[in-house]
């Protein structure tokens, strides 16, 4: 027989802010053009950074953690939600969950249902800088870019870090602090730098 849930004290005490911050964080998201969804349970403002000619969509039932005490790991900084080009994208499905993450795209992010991004992730679809010297100092905003999937039920341990161009299938699980640069295959657990698979579920 399961025990009854009950919720600890610092429980309460998020639950509260959360409650008497919730008109501002309503109100922010809409300043920001991203529509209030069914279920969205968030502790805290995010930091979102929207570029013109840009989209963010948000699907229902979000859980967003951005203050230190709202998740026992412990948060380092706000969620980031960030477009740094006209026409680029971050579509986030329905039933996620994160905690300090950020995510910023500056061609596409794509991120399907029952996805958790576990606290102080990086989800990040360009180099932001160019690789070589020479062409840093033509156009340093000009790094390489390139979308990035990640399908439903996936979940990325705290501090893992998702590069440009890179592809997660369904169900696979990232380990803490990996660092992934590709294809990860559906239903692996893939762990280190380079994250490589461990075995499949």
């Amino acid at each position: 027989m399961r025990k009854k849930y009950r919720l600890t004290p610092w429980k309460y005490h998020n639950e509260l802010l959360r409650y008497a911050l919730l008109p501002v964080v309503r109100l922010y998201f809409a300043w920001h053009g991203i529509p209030w969804q069914p279920g969205w349970r968030i502790f805290g403002l995010p930091l979102i950074q929207k570029h013109g000619g840009s989209h963010i969509s948000i699907g229902s039932y979000l859980q967003m953690r951005n203050w230190f005490s709202s998740n026992p790991i412990g948060v380092n900084h706000r969620t980031i939600l960030a477009t740094w080009s006209e026409g680029a994208a971050i579509r986030l499905g329905n039933h996620i969950r994160l905690s300090g993450a950020t995510i910023c795209a500056v061609t596409s992010i794509s991120i399907g249902n029952y996805v958790t991004i576990g606290a102080n992730s990086t989800i990040l679809d360009s180099d932001s800088h160019p690789l070589a010297i020479s062409d840093r100092l033509i156009d340093p905003r000009a790094g390489k870019s390139e979308a990035i999937v990640i399908e439903d039920g996936v979940f990325i341990g705290m501090q893992a870090l998702i590069l440009k161009g890179s592809h997660v299938g369904e169900g696979s699980v990232i380990g803490a602090g990996s660092v992934v640069a590709g294809e990860v295959p559906p239903g692996v657990i893939v762990a280190g730098n380079p994250a490589t698979i461990i075995r499949e579920l």
